[in-house]
Order: structure tokens, then sequence, then C-alpha cells
């Protein structure tokens, strides 16, 4: 799938005002190349500064008052300037993706991101937008509502995504700057790509991956509201592993010492936490196989090529963990992280040598030992995979909200989600329920 929807001919005119009352205006980005860095982060990421290498550091604004644990949480969304840092949002994640020629107009991803600026240039909200010609690499799956289009004789391609490529990871998708109000932003963009998807004769919008409040206000704008599963782990102020493992059940934290044990004792076996300055093109070599390996066998054709691992290497090095097993002074496996403020994201993995429990202890346990050790306050372990519930990952609700123009699949999607929705509450309690913790006398 690498036709491509035809480029829009108009941009959006919508304005608005800002707090000061200044007039704002819409505007469409076929590039990220097209904005500087630091006008996009300071809008994706308000509060902090990213350098060159991915160093972070909190601007003066962003202060200790608040959680940034709930700031980065699908259940919350911080109104103000002290968000979490999310490296999804990032300009340099987000850039390197087009510059590598992973999201581009050639695979089906065109970038039309949207900016909310003022007469003088100066950003006050912006959304990672692509006018896309099929629903790979989303991991919020519409392919049944396309195909009934479809049959009905509709076109459901193009339509606009709003989203990370390839990146199952909830975070702010409406990006407001603090200087404005944050729901009458979200109302703004809102609008703006209804009227990009009206222009491009695109069938509907898609945002994927939101915050709770995000998902909220776009329900009130018309939106359908959709919701899904994952399962992430949260540090409860652990010191240790150990520590984390009292909180089990006996037969759960037996379980995982057995697991953790047969990983860790085949012969030869070394693990590495590679990051920083320490990361080397050797490195990404050996991933890069293991990512080939385990994505040509689940998806047919992998996303991501080399010169996006290069790239992020460059920009972001000290956002990224691998996590590498060596066994004999060769790799043989490994696991891809990206460290955000208070949230280690877990992406990728692959091997060239199948070892009984390596996959859970290079992507889980490894990835809690990391958090733990560097005091940060949840790992989220990617798309689905209830398998992560005995090994201490609760389930969590994601959000996605979707504008249909048809009125007639509007209504269909509509009676569909309501349904969906149910099922993934029921389901989400059964799961809870079966959580490894200890239970309370």
């Amino acid at each position: 799938m690498t036709s491509s929807p035809s480029p829009d001919k108009e941009k959006p005119h919508s304005s608005g005002s800002g707090d000061d009352g200044q007039t704002l205006s819409l505007r469409i980005l076929s590039s990220l190349a097209d904005i500087p860095a630091d006008k996009w982060d300071q809008v994706a990421n308000p509060g902090w500064q990213l350098t060159s290498t991915g160093g972070l550091t909190p601007t003066p604004n962003c202060t200790n008052s608040i959680d940034l644990t709930a700031a980065l949480s699908p259940e919350t969304d911080n109104q103000s300037s002290n968000t979490a840092f999310n490296p999804f949002l990032s300009h340099a994640f987000l850039q390197a993706l087009e510059a590598a020629g992973c999201a581009t107009r050639q695979t089906g991803w065109m970038p039309r991101h949207m900016i909310l600026e003022d007469a003088s240039g100066a950003v006050f909200g912006a959304v990672p937008a692509y006018l896309k010609s099929h629903s790979q690499g989303e991991y919020v799956f519409d392919h049944g509502w396309a195909d009934a289009f479809y049959r009905a004789g509709g076109d459901y391609y193009p339509k606009l995504q709003i989203s990370v490529p390839f990146t199952p990871a909830t975070g702010r998708r409406f990006l407001t700057s603090p200087d404005i109000n944050r729901e009458a932003g979200i109302q703004a963009l809102a609008a703006g790509l209804v009227q990009v998807c009206q222009r491009t004769g695109a069938s509907s919008v898609h945002a994927t991956f939101l915050t709770k409040p995000e998902w909220g206000t776009l329900g009130e704008l018309g939106y359908l509201q959709r919701t899904d599963q994952q399962f992430h782990w949260d540090n409860h102020g652990y010191e240790d592993f150990d520590q984390f493992l009292s909180d089990l059940a006996s037969r759960k934290r037996k379980a995982i010492k057995k697991e953790r044990r047969e990983a860790q004792s085949v012969d030869g076996l070394e693990i590495e936490w590679v990051t920083g300055s320490d990361l080397k093109e050797a490195h990404w070599d050996a991933f890069y196989r293991f990512y080939m390996d385990t994505g040509s066998r689940k998806w047919g054709s992998p996303y991501l090529n080399r010169e996006f691992f290069s790239l992020i290497n460059e920009r972001l090095a000290e956002r990224i963990l691998l996590v590498l097993a060596k066994r004999s002074g060769r790799y043989i496996a490994g696991a891809l992280n990206f460290i955000g403020s208070e949230t280690l994201f877990g992406r990728h993995w692959g091997c060239n040598e199948h070892h009984p429990f390596l996959h859970f202890e290079l992507c889980y346990y490894q990835a809690i030992d990391f958090a733990i050790a560097k005091g940060l306050k949840r790992v989220e372990a990617g798309a689905q995979g209830a398998h992560k519930l005995a090994r201490g990952y609760l389930p969590q609700t994601t959000y996605s909200a979707h504008w249909i123009a048809h009125e007639g699949l509007h209504q269909a999607v509509a009676d569909y989600l309501e349904h969906e929705r149910l099922a993934v509450e029921r389901e989400n309690q059964a799961l809870a329920e079966q959580a490894p913790f200890r239970k309370e006398p």
C-alpha cells in the first residue's frame, strides 16, 4: 500500500483570538522541515527544552507544583505549561520519520500538519496530521469500516490521520500553548481538521491515542468516541525490583522469579543498558536486524528503515534506551525504549536466538528495573498483550476520536462503537480483577 492521496488544493483560514485578543489563523505544513524545531516544541512539550542530542531540562515556567505522572496519564490532561515530556511529539522524532522516508507521500503518510498562529508567526497550537491512503501503522483498526464503505460504493481513502506514525503511545494530539485557552485551541484545531477533510475529499478524521480530556472535548464537538486497551506498569515508589515483587501474590511472585532466573541463566548471556553517548552505529546495526526479523514475521513489511534509527541516534540519544542481550560476544536480542520525563515507553523488540523468557526479561522486567533505577513513574509496554498482566502491567483504557463525513457510515460506526466501548470497559474490569497483586485483607 504505497499509493498516495492527492494533495489538498486549499488551506483552511479559520481564525480565533488568543487571550490578549490577537487574531489567530490556521496554516497547513507539508513537512515539519517547514517549521523551526523550537516553535513546534514550545507547543508539543511546553515547559521543556531539548538539546541537539536529546538532553532534557525544564524551562523556568516548569515547576514541581503538579504531578507530572498525572500530566501524561490517559486519564488526565494537565492544562498548564507543565506537561510531562513526551519524546514522540518532539520535532526531532516526527521530523526524523519524514527525513528518513518512513512517513511521506510515497509511503501513504502525506504530512498535513496544522499550525495555529498569529500574524507575526508565533505558534499557539499544532496538530501532527497525515493524509493517508491506507490504514497501516496506526494500531487503532478501522479496516472493517473501510471495507464496509467500499462495498457500499464509497471511497474511504484518503482519510486524515492525527497521530504519531507507527507509535501506539498516549499523549496530547492537540498541542496548545499555555498562552491560549486550551479548550478554545482544541476547538479551533478540530474545526480546521474538518475543513481540511472536506476540501481534500477525505472521508474522515481520525485522532488516535488521545488524552481522555481531548477525547471528551472532541466528543462534544461531534467526533465519535472509541476506546481500546493497553497494559502499563506503575512505580509505587519502589526502591528495587524485589520491593515490587513483594506487592505481588506469592504464586505470581514465584513465577516471575522463575522466569527471570531461566532467562538470565542462558550460558554466556550478558544484558546491557545502552543509552546516550554510548549508543553507536554498531548497536543500531544489531538492533535493526532484530527489528527486521520481527517486523517481517508480524506484518510483512516493517515501517521503519535503517536511516531512521541513525537519525534518532543523532537527535535523541539521551532519550533512548536499548536493552541488549549479548552471548559469546555477539548481540542476540534487543528491546528499544524511549525515555520521557516520567515514563519509559517500550516500542520494539527482536532477536536472532530464541531462549525461554528472554522476551519478557528484556521488554518487561528490564524496563521495570530501569524505571525504578531512574525514578520514572510508569512503563508503557506498547499495544495490546494480555500476557503482560501476569508480569505486573495493568489494563488501561486508551482513547481515539473519529469524524466521518458520510451520514450513513457515521451512524453505522456510532452504533458499533457504543457496543465496543462497553465491551472494552467490561474486559478491563475483568482483567483488573485478575491482577497479580496481593489482595487487601
